[in-house]
C-alpha cells in the first residue's frame, strides 16, 4: 500500500474527487503485466461512471456514490471477479437506464478498495480488455449484460515501420507537453519515457490526456491500434499549439504586469517624494482647474456638470489614457465664453463710416446690418440674424464680415464649409470615441473668446455629405435662431447658447442649399459691380493695398481712371474684382522689378503702357452683334461668374422640316427652341409666312461657344425671335438684347437674375433690353447707376417683343413670305 502511494503523489493524484464523474489516472509497479489468466465470462456486472472513459491497462480510482454501485463493487469484489465499465452518455443523470450508456467498455478488476477519511469508498480499478454490450440481461440489483469481447488489431508487414513511427511521434508529444505544461510534475515523463508496449502507450496517453469525453469513447470503440494512434496524435499536436500559446499568452501578462505594477510602485515612490517636497503636479493642475471655474459665468447646470467631471478627475491615475481624456474636456468647458459677451457700440454713424470705408457699393448688407443697429439700440435684446450674401466670387462677401464685426464692435471668426462631409465637424464627437474633440462651430466660439461674435460660415453652398452623415442637417439647428439657445455639441454633453451669434453665411448659388436650411436664412444678393464701381474699388482699395504690399514708394506710380477702365474691359472678365486684384498686382511687380533694378518708370502708367506690362489682351469686350443677317439675335443669360451675353443664331434650308440644334444645350434650351418653332407655326399667318414652308424647310438653331455647356429658361423669347427673323427676312433691331421664358401659348414668364444681366448688357453696349412684364419689380429695386443709359420694354406676350425686336428692313437673304414661296 505504502509504494501504491508513492506513486500516486509522484504524479501529485492524491485526492480523489467525490462522485463517479472524477478520475485520476495513476500508474503503479509492473502496470504493463497482466498475470491474471481468469477467463472473462459472456455476462457481466456493469458499472456506469461519469465523466471518464477506463482504456484496458490502464489503472483509475474512482469515486463511488450510488448504492447499486456500492452493491456492484462489493460482490465483485468478494468474487474476485469482472466487471463491465460503460461510460454515461450523459453525466448529468443520476440513474442511468440502459439506453443512457456506451455499448463499448473495458472489463475491469478491482485493485484496491479505499475507505477515504470523509467515509466515502473510493475504488483503484484496472482496465483489462474491451468489449461490446450485447444486451441486458437484469437490471437488479444492478445491470448485469452479455458481452462480445474485442481484439485490438496491430499492423503487420509494411505498416510495421509506420506504426512504429506513430508510436515514437506519441512519445515525442506526450513528453513535449508534459515539459511544457506547469501543472504536469516532470515525473510524468519518467512513467512515459518506460511504457514498452504500443498498445498500452496509446491507451495510456488517451486516459491520461485532457481529450473530451465524447473524443475518448470515439478512440476505445477504434479497433485498429494504428488508427488510434494517429487520431490521437491529431489531438496532441492541436494540445501541444494550444500549451505554447497559452504560455505565451501568459508570459506577456505577466510582463506587462510586472510592467504595471513596476509603474504603480515608482508613481507611489514619486507621489510619496513630492508630497514630502510640496504638493504634486496632479493636485496643482486640479486646484488650478477650480480656481479657474470660481470665475466662470456658467449656469448652475454647468457648474454641477463640471464639479462631478472634476470629482471623476480625482479619482483617476494621471498615467492612464483617460486622465488626459477627462483633463482636456474640462479644459475645454473652461475655455469657453459662457455668458461672456462684448459689448455692441450703438453708434450708427461710425458704423457707416467703418462700412463705406471698407465696402464700395454693397448698399442692401450695409442697410440691412444698420437695421439689425437700430432695433438692437432701442430694444436692448434681439436675437441674431442669420444672413447669407449670394453672388459671384470677388465681390466682397467673405471680407464683408470683418466689417460687420467692426461696426458692431465684436469679435470676429470665419469657418470655411467647402467640401465639409462629416457630421461630427459640425456637432463634435463624443468623448468616449479616441482623439475626441468638439465640433468646428465650438472650437471657434472658443477661439473668439466671446458668445456674441460675427461668425462667418463660408462657402456653405458647397457642403457634401457621405456616409458619415449629412453635415447641412446638422446646420439647420445652428441656423435656426428660434432652436440655437440650446445647441448641443456631442462633447460638450451640455446645451450651448448661440442665440446672441450673428452669423454670416455665404454662397456663389442658391441652387445646391438645401431647402429647409434656405428657409432659415435671410437672403441678400450681393451682385457683380459695373465698371464704374470696379473703378473706384481699386482706387480706393486694391491699389493702395498693393503699392504696399509691393514695396513701391508712395507717390510713385499713378493709374488714372482710362487705364483702370480699360483693364478692367480688356484683361479681366467677371463681375467681382479679384481677378482684377490679380491682374493689378501682377503689373505692379513689374514696375517693382524696373524700380529694383534703376530702370526709368514712367509716374503715370498710360493706355499705351499696359500691354508692356500685361501682355496683349486676353478678353474681347463683348458686344452686339451687327444685324446684317436676319437670324441673329443677342440674349441675357446668367452665370455663377456673373451675366453674360450670348448670341442665338438660325437659319434654313431646304428639306422636310426637320429641326437641328447645336451649341452644347441643356434640357430647358432645348424645349424653349422646340415651343418657339410651334408657337411660329401655329402663328404663321401673323407673320406673313406661308404655313406650307415650315414642312419644305430645316431650321438650324445655334448657340455659339458651343464648348461650353448652356441651359435655362432665359433664351425662350431670345429662340422666337431668331426664328421669327430668319422665317421673315427682317432684321433683328440694333443694339437690342431680351431675356424671358415663353409658354406654347405666347405668354412671356419673368427670369431671374436682372441684375447681372443688365451689366453683362451695358459691357456689351447693348441700348435696349426687352423684359417680361413682371420684372419691373426687379428694375425698380437696382440703384439708377446700373441702369443709367438703357430703355427697358416690359412685355406680356411674343407679339409684343417681335413688333419690338423685328424691323421692317429684310436682310441680304431672301425672306420666305407668302409671296415668295
Amino acid at each position: 500500500m505504502e509504494d501504491f502511494k508513492i506513486s500516486i503523489d509522484a504524479f501529485g493524484m492524491s485526492d480523489f474527487a467525490d462522485g463517479d464523474s472524477e478520475f485520476i489516472p495513476i500508474i503503479g509497479d509492473d502496470m504493463e503485466q497482466d498475470t491474471d489468466d481468469t477467463p472473462i465470462p459472456e455476462e457481466l456486472p456493469i458499472l456506469p461512471l461519469r465523466n471518464t472513459i477506463l482504456f484496458p491497462g490502464v489503472i483509475i480510482p474512482i469515486a463511488i456514490g450510488r448504492e447499486k454501485s456500492h452493491q456492484l463493487i462489493k460482490d465483485v469484489d468478494r468474487a474476485k471477479g469482472y466487471f463491465g465499465a460503460l461510460t454515461q452518455v450523459d453525466y448529468k443523470i443520476d440513474d442511468p437506464g440502459v439506453n443512457d450508456l456506451y455499448k463499448t467498455g473495458s472489463v475491469a478488476r478491482i485493485i484496491k478498495i479505499l475507505q477515504m477519511p470523509d467515509n466515502s469508498t473510493t475504488v483503484i480499478i484496472q482496465g483489462k480488455k474491451r468489449f461490446e454490450l450485447e444486451e441486458m440481461v437484469d437490471d437488479d440489483p444492478y445491470f448485469i449484460g452479455r458481452i462480445r469481447l474485442l481484439e485490438d488489431r496491430e499492423p503487420e508487414g509494411d505498416k510495421t515501420r509506420e506504426f512504429e513511427a506513430v508510436v515514437s511521434s506519441l512519445k515525442d508529444l506526450s513528453l513535449t507537453l508534459i515539459g511544457q505544461s506547469p501543472n504536469v510534475p516532470p515525473e510524468a515523463s519518467f512513467a512515459i519515457r518506460n511504457i514498452e508496449s504500443p498498445a498500452f502507450l496509446i491507451n495510456y496517453v488517451s486516459s491520461n490526456t485532457d481529450i473530451p469525453v465524447k473524443e475518448k469513447q470515439r478512440l476505445l470503440e477504434i479497433h485498429d491500434l494504428k488508427e488510434r494512434g494517429m487520431r490521437l496524435v491529431e489531438f496532441l499536436v492541436r494540445e501541444v499549439q494550444l500549451v505554447e500559446i497559452k504560455n505565451d499568452i501568459q508570459s506577456k501578462v505577466k510582463q506587462d504586469m510586472d510592467q504595471q505594477q513596476r509603474e504603480y510602485l515608482l508613481q507611489q515612490q514619486m507621489k510619496t517624494i513630492q508630497d514630502e517636497l510640496g504638493s504634486s503636479p496632479v493636485e496643482q493642475e486640479i486646484k488650478d482647474l477650480e480656481k479657474q471655474a470660481s470665475g466662470k459665468k456658467w449656469s448652475d447646470e454647468v457648474a454641477e456638470l463640471f464639479r462631478k467631471e472634476l470629482e471623476k478627475l480625482r479619482r483617476l491615475n494621471s498615467a492612464s489614457g483617460e486622465y488626459s481624456i477627462q483633463y482636456n474636456y474640462l479644459q475645454t468647458l473652461l475655455e469657453l465664453p459662457w455668458n461672456e459677451y462684448t459689448r455692441d457700440n450703438f453708434d450708427l454713424k461710425r458704423a457707416q463710416r467703418i462700412l463705406d470705408r471698407d465696402h464700395y457699393g454693397l448698399e442692401n448688407v450695409k442697410e440691412r446690418i444698420l437695421e439689425h443697429l437700430a432695433v438692437l439700440k432701442l430694444k436692448k435684446d434681439l436675437k441674431s440674424p442669420i444672413i447669407c450674401l449670394y453672388g459671384p466670387p470677388g465681390v466682397g462677401k467673405t471680407s464683408l464680415g470683418k466689417s460687420v464685426a467692426e461696426a458692431l464692435g465684436r469679435r470676429y471668426v470665419r469657418m470655411s464649409l467647402g467640401g465639409l462631409h462629416d457630421e461630427a465637424e459640425i456637432r463634435g464627437h463624443r468623448k468616449t470615441y479616441i482623439g475626441a474633440m468638439p465640433g468646428r462651430i465650438v472650437q471657434n466660439i472658443r477661439k473668439a473668446g466671446s458668445a456674441n461674435p460675427v461668425f462667418i460660415l463660408d462657402e456653405i453652398d458647397k457642403i457634401s455629405n457621405s456616409f458619415h452623415g449629412d453635415p447641412a442637417s446638422a446646420l439647420l439647428e445652428v441656423l435656426d435662431p428660434e432652436q440655437n439657445n440650446t445647441f448641443h455639441d456631442n462633447f460638450l454633453e451640455v446645451d450651448f447658447d448661440l442665440s446672441k451669434v450673428i452669423f454670416i453665411a455665404t454662397a456663389n448659388t442658391l441652387n445646391s442649399i438645401s431647402p429647409p436650411l434656405l428657409d432659415r436664412m435671410e437672403l441678400i444678393d450681393v451682385s457683380g459691380y459695373v465698371l464704374e464701381e470696379k473703378i473706384e474699388i481699386a482706387r480706393r482699395h486694391l491699389i493702395p493695398q498693393l503699392i504696399e504690399s509691393h514695396g513701391i514708394p508712395g507717390g510713385t506710380i499713378t493709374i488714372p481712371r482710362r487705364t483702370l477702365a480699360y483693364i478692367i474691359e480688356h484683361y479681366t472678365h467677371e463681375s467681382g474684382v479679384r481677378d482684377l486684384n490679380k491682374t493689378l498686382a501682377r503689373l505692379f511687380r513689374k514696375i517693382a522689378l524696373k524700380l529694383a533694378t534703376d530702370e526709368q518708370v514712367k509716374k503715370s502708367v498710360a493706355i499705351s503702357d499696359v500691354r508692356e506690362y500685361l501682355g496683349v489682351e486676353k478678353f474681347s469686350k463683348d458686344t452686339w452683334q451687327d444685324n446684317k443677317f436676319a437670324g441673329v439675335v443677342t440674349g441675357l443669360a446668367w452665370t455663377a461668374a456673373g451675366g453674360e451675353i450670348l448670341f442665338v443664331e438660325s437659319s434654313l434650308s431646304k428639306g422636310k422640316g426637320q429641326l437641328t440644334l447645336t451649341g452644347n444645350l441643356g434640357d430647358v434650351m432645348k424645349e424653349s427652341a422646340m415651343l418657339a418653332l410651334e408657337y411660329l407655326k401655329s402663328h404663321a399667318g401673323y407673320l406673313g409666312v406661308e404655313e406650307s414652308v415650315f414642312s419644305e424647310r430645316n431650321v438650324h438653331v445655334h448657340v455659339p461657344e458651343g464648348a461650353i455647356p448652356k441651359d435655362g429658361p432665359s433664351a425662350g423669347i431670345t429662340m422666337v425671335t431668331s426664328l421669327a427673323s430668319s422665317f421673315t427676312g427682317r432684321k433683328v433691331k440694333a443694339r437690342i438684347a431680351m431675356t424671358g421664358e415663353i409658354t406654347l401659348r405666347g405668354k412671356v414668364l419673368p427670369v431671374g437674375g436682372i441684375k447681372e444681366k443688365i451689366l453683362a448688357a451695358k459691357r456689351a453696349g447693348i441700348n435696349e433690353i426687352i423684359l417680361s412684364k413682371e420684372n419691373k419689380k426687379d428694375i425698380d429695386e437696382i440703384k439708377p447707376i446700373y441702369i443709367e443709359g438703357l430703355t427697358f420694354h416690359y412685355v406680356e406676350n411674343i407679339k409684343e417683343v417681335l413688333d419690338l425686336a423685328l424691323t421692317n428692313e429684310t436682310s441680304m437673304a431672301k425672306p420666305v413670305t407668302k409671296e415668295h414661296v
